[in-house]
């Protein structure tokens, strides 16, 4: 909701409003990014092996410096970099073997409808 909301909101009149949307819209896409890597550093950590760990570990961070990358930079910058975290991630949890078949299931439309209020984003 907080995607379609701040994406609502950005198309909306009043320059004042379309800038707390822009913000909003950024700030909730760089958190969920991140929550979607703390999901996989949770899953990563169930892993037995400590030499298989660091590679799943070093990569559930990603999500997060891509978010925080993406609130530092111009608007128009940091969406396009939401956008493509967001369908990187999406493709790489689709073949997570780890996580359960619902996880997979769910991951598809919330990415996709979070990929589309970025971009919507964008295009105001």
């Amino acid at each position: 909701m907080p995607f379609v909301a701040a994406a609502g909101a950005g198309i909306l009149p009043g320059a004042q409003l379309h800038d707390l949307a822009l913000q909003a819209l950024l700030t909730y896409g760089a958190v969920i990014l991140s929550f979607l890597g703390g999901i996989r550093w949770g899953l990563a950590i169930a892993i037995a092996d400590p030499a298989a760990l660091s590679g799943p570990l070093c990569l559930s961070v990603l999500p997060a410096m891509l978010g925080w990358f993406a609130i530092l930079v111009p608007a128009s910058t940091g969406l396009i970099v939401l956008a493509l975290g967001f369908a990187a991630i999406l493709a790489a949890d689709l073949r997570l073997a780890m996580a359960p078949a619902w996880y997979r299931t769910l991951r598809l439309p919330l990415s996709a409808g979070a990929i589309a209020a970025l971009l919507v984003g964008l295009m105001v």
